[in-house]
């Protein structure tokens, strides 16, 4: 028997949002400050965008449940490749959210906290909504209309895609154990 979309999509979900939690013991706080170079961002500023970006997805999949509104309304093409290859290019992304203005963790704390209720909201939303059958849409600033389950999808490849971005910074922050 074949699993529901839905059901490998809040499993999917859940697995990378996992991950994020427990990469958070590989770091102080002084860690998750230093950038690697000026400009870039450091891993406490990948931790707060991806919360404050999934955060927005969780209720841009509440306003998709609510309604019916948009249901006849598309994704933009490139988000039709990205959903197509369950991921984003392997491309360094510039735009709004990728400037200086994101801010420094406060503490490891307020990050595991953040990350934590993430979690149990998309998952009292998916055990709580139907989100399989939900027909309403809304729009991604971007790349247009998505449904709930969309949304999670999308979700979950953006933290997942951010791990190329961790990576590049743990090789320089790390870079002395290895030597």
């Amino acid at each position: 028997m074949e699993t529901p979309k839905a059901t490998t999509l809040i499993q999917q979900f859940n697995a990378t949002i996992e991950k994020w939690i427990r990469c958070l013991d590989d770091y102080t706080l002084e860690m998750l400050h230093q950038k690697p170079q000026p400009g870039s961002w450091s891993v406490g500023q990948i931790y707060v965008h991806i919360t404050d970006d999934t955060r927005y997805f969780v209720e841009q999949m509440r306003a998709a449940l609510s309604d019916r509104d948009n249901s006849e309304k598309e994704m933009h093409r490139d988000a039709k490749a990205i959903f197509e290859n369950n991921g984003f290019p392997d491309a360094l992304v510039t735009g709004p959210a990728t400037d200086a203005s994101v801010s420094q963790p406060q503490s490891k704390e307020e990050l595991l906290q953040r990350l934590i209720s993430i979690k149990e909201d998309v998952n009292q939303l998916y055990i709580s909504s139907g989100i399989e059958g939900s027909g309403g849409k809304s729009r991604h600033p971007g790349l247009l209309y998505f449904s709930a389950p969309e949304w999670l999808q999308f979700a979950e490849m953006h933290m997942r895609h951010h791990f190329r971005q961790k990576k590049r910074i743990d090789d320089r922050l790390f870079s002395h154990l290895r030597g």
